[in-house]
């Protein structure tokens, strides 16, 4: 006898409505307790530790990242990843909403394993560190993290509703100079000025500007800018991203902003190094069959999608490595915050308002109910168990 969808997905939202103060509780507790990229010790071992009671069985540590882990239920042959982040910013916490990411997350295993044996499915939910600039699912890629997954799915706040975060693809690396120092006043000429390498590369990436393609953007911080004003600085430190389009077009924008450091050295003297921190993100390619699975199923639950239009969001994720290669989907829950958007103390304070709380909730059940959807469609079984993903296998097609 054929599962009934329809009470399979009456199950997942009775499971979660009992499971609600948890779920919400486990969001507000990362949240209180913000860990940067790499550093989520506390925040991995709570999510973990709420899907091993319910039944899920969890490593920790895997791909040699000590926050990441996997935890599992069922056996079916169509394996699905629920990507789970929570590692905050520097300064302003959880000013991304990733508390409510690792929750949803969370709920969606959860609900999700008391099913999977009906479904036919392996749910994998993947606790992914560091995705402010660490790049984690890549480097989980790379080592192992994503084999034998089918399809990948995550949710993210953000002001409003959408099916999907439009990405650019991004590279992040620390821009260092060195000089010599000197007296500011009385030996000026014999010091090389770091500070002054910066400040013209600086002005040479503002007039590049003007030459950038629609959506090509720069920008970064200075993080060392010298000692005291009375020493020719010998040593200034800056990050940049660089964002573009896609890879493509990353490949011919990133050597010009380049070449505005390179023009710093040149014109001060100061020896330039440029040092990569964390993978290149890519573009992101939306899976349409899940995508519109899941608004189905949130516009079910009351999530309000607007029309297409208006400003789009064009930031980053190290999701976007995960949909070239494996049918991902990544939409956005809104959690009517405006004038409050995301990197702002004032989200901070949104990704804990009870808009974020129901997010929680909704953005559990809508995936839950999207993976019901696709495991009881043979045609959408058929099609994304011909797509499992192996590291080695895409080594192999890299000439890796």
């Amino acid at each position: 006898m054929s599962p009934d969808p329809q009470a399979l997905k009456r199950s997942v939202l009775a499971y979660l409505d009992g499971r609600a103060g948890d779920l919400v509780e486990l969001s507000h507790r990362v949240h209180e307790s913000p860990e940067i990229g790499f550093e989520e010790e506390r925040s991995s071992r709570w999510c973990a530790e709420m899907l091993e009671q319910g039944g899920l069985a969890v490593e920790m540590g895997i791909c040699d990242l000590p926050t990441a882990f996997s935890a599992e239920a069922g056996s079916g042959p169509l394996t699905i990843a629920i990507c789970c982040e929570y590692d905050a910013l520097p300064a302003i916490g959880h000013a991304c909403g990733h508390n409510v990411i690792a929750s949803a997350a969370v709920g969606a295993g959860l609900a999700l394993a008391q099913l999977a044996d009906d479904l036919g499915i392996t749910v994998r939910v993947l606790g992914t560190p560091a995705e402010e600039g660490g790049g984690g699912k890549i480097l989980m890629l790379e080592r192992g993290g994503f084999d034998g997954v089918n399809a990948a799915m995550m949710v993210h706040p953000a002001p409003g509703e959408l099916d999907r975060m439009p990405c650019l693809a991004v590279e992040h690396y620390d821009v260092v100079y060195r000089g010599k120092e000197a007296h500011a006043s009385g030996y000026p000429d014999r010091g090389i000025n770091a500070a002054d390498a910066l400040t013209v590369a600086q002005v040479a990436i503002g007039l590049l500007r003007q030459q950038a393609e629609p959506l090509d953007q720069v920008h970064g911080i200075v993080t060392l800018g010298g000692a005291a004003p009375n020493i020719i600085p010998a040593h200034t430190e800056a990050k940049y991203y660089v964002r573009a389009r896609d890879l493509a077009r990353l490949e011919r924008w990133s050597p010009r902003v380049k070449a505005c450091f390179e023009a710093g050295a040149v014109a001060s003297g100061a020896s330039l190094e440029i040092v990569p921190q964390g993978p290149t993100y890519s573009e992101f390619e939306t899976d349409e069959q899940m995508a519109a699975a899941y608004v189905a199923n949130a516009t079910q639950l009351g999530r309000l999608f607007p029309a297409p239009g208006g400003r789009s969001l064009n930031a980053s994720t190290d999701m976007a490595n995960v949909s070239l290669v494996i049918p991902s989907i990544h939409p956005m829950l809104g959690l009517d915050c405006l004038p409050a958007v995301n990197h702002q103390p004032e989200f901070t304070a949104a990704a804990a308002s009870p808009a974020a709380d129901r997010a929680v909730l909704d953005g559990a059940a809508a995936m839950a109910l999207t993976v019901v959807d696709l495991a009881l469609d043979a045609a959408e079984r058929e099609r994304l168990g011909s797509k499992t993903y192996s590291h080695l296998a895409a080594d192999q097609r890299a000439g890796r």
